[in-house]
């Protein structure tokens, strides 16, 4: 098991900046691909950033590619998201999630939750 804690949410102004982090414990955090993902009232869950264990491989949405940078610190159990030039279709609520799959955009891949972490981006 993992447990994933999400924090830094908050509300914003278009164009400024916000960090999530998500800390783990439980099974070794450094096994596992961790993820990003958002989900906006009355939409599907989306795929936002992950990141490989080593930090080798790491992909983004188009839409938050060079906008948002997700990183991990293995040595703290922690991921984070860095939120930069926000705009208010960012609005949702953010989760952490882990896999042992090596790669993957798709939420199913995923075994483990966190509860979220709310974002909104006024305009």
């Amino acid at each position: 098991q993992v447990q994933l804690v999400e924090s830094g949410g908050g509300l914003v102004q278009a164009g400024g900046s916000l960090r999530l982090a998500c800390a783990a414990s439980g099974r070794t955090f450094s096994r596992y691909l961790l993820g990003w993902f958002r989900q906006a009232p009355g939409k599907e869950r989306e795929f936002v950033a992950a990141i490989s264990w080593s930090g080798g491989w790491i992909s983004y949405a188009a839409s938050v590619k060079g906008r948002f940078t997700i990183s991990r610190d293995n040595a703290k159990d922690t991921v984070y998201l860095q939120l930069n030039s926000l705009k208010p279709e960012d609005t949702a609520l953010y989760y952490c999630a882990a896999t042992t799959s090596s790669s993957s955009h798709d939420y199913r891949d995923y075994n483990y939750w966190g509860q979220g972490t709310q974002v909104t981006v006024s305009s």
